[in-house]
C-alpha cells in the first residue's frame, strides 16, 4: 500500500477530499479517518522547519510554558511510577516535560531530529514515550506512529498533546493552522485509527491529551 500516492491520506492511505487554500498551500480532508493534511508538496523543507523552531521560545523555567504542558506532566506521574525509563521523542529546545518529571526522580532521554539528533536512543524501548506538540508535525505520520510503537515495551504508554481537528472549526480562523510546520490534524476518528492499525490497546482523549496504552 503506497501511503504517499497522490490523492490518500499520509496517515490511513485512504481517498481524501480538497478541503480549503490558506496562503498558497493546499489541506486535504481525509474520507475514512477524516484528518486534515497539507498538500505534501506543499510541505515545508527541513531548513524553514528548523528556522522557525529556533524563533519558538520555550523556556523551561517559564511558569506558562509549565502550566501549557501540565497535562501531560501531570498524567507521567499519574500512570507511570518514577523509576520508569522515559523517551521525550521531538523534545525541542525545550523539554519541559523531562526536567518537571525529572525533578521528582523520572529518568527521560531526549530525541530531536534538530536539537537532540542522537539515533542511537532510538535503538531500545521505553516504558513511556513523552510526544508533546509533535504529531501535527509528522510528515509520515504513518511512519512516525509505527516507530513510536515500536519503541515501547509491553504495557508502555505514550503520552500526546495536539489540538484535535473536527468539522465544527472555522478552519479559515483557526490559529493552529497558522504555524507552517503544523502539516497533520487528527481528528477522534484519527486516533482510533492509529490504536487498531498500530496495535494499542487502548486511547484515552481528554481535551489536548492523548494517551496510547501498548
Amino acid at each position: 500500500m503506497n501511503l504517499w500516492s497522490e490523492n490518500n491520506c499520509r496517515l490511513c492511505a485512504a481517498p481524501v477530499t480538497f478541503y480549503q487554500h490558506w496562503r498558497g498551500r493546499d489541506y486535504w480532508h481525509c474520507n475514512e479517518c477524516h484528518a486534515l493534511q497539507m498538500d505534501k508538496l506543499h510541505l515545508p523543507d527541513r531548513e524553514s522547519e528548523t528556522a522557525l523552531y529556533f524563533t519558538h521560545e520555550n523556556d523551561v523555567n517559564d511558569p506558562r510554558y509549565q502550566q501549557f504542558v501540565s497535562p501531560v506532566t501531570q498524567a507521567i506521574l499519574n500512570h507511570m511510577p518514577a523509576d520508569s525509563l522515559g523517551l521525550d521523542f521531538g523534545a525541542g529546545p525545550g523539554p519541559v516535560i523531562s526536567k518537571m518529571i525529572g525533578e521528582k526522580g523520572y529518568q527521560t532521554t531526549l530525541y530531536d531530529p534538530v536539537f537532540h539528533p542522537d539515533n542511537s536512543v532510538l535503538s531500545q524501548q521505553y516504558d513511556y514515550i513523552i510526544c508533546n506538540e509533535v504529531m501535527e508535525h509528522f510528515h509520515r505520520p504513518a511512519v512516525e506512529f509505527a516507530r513510536l510503537k515500536s519503541l515501547l515495551k509491553a504495557d508502555g504508554k505514550l503520552f500526546c498533546m495536539t489540538q484535535l481537528f473536527d468539522a465544527k472549526i472555522d478552519f479559515a480562523k483557526w490559529h493552529y493552522k497558522n504555524d507552517i510546520t503544523h502539516v497533520f490534524f487528527y481528528h477522534l476518528d484519527s486516533l482510533d485509527f492509529i490504536k487498531q492499525q498500530f496495535g494499542f490497546r487502548t486511547v484515552e482523549v481528554e481535551d489536548r491529551l492523548i494517551i496510547f496504552s501498548a
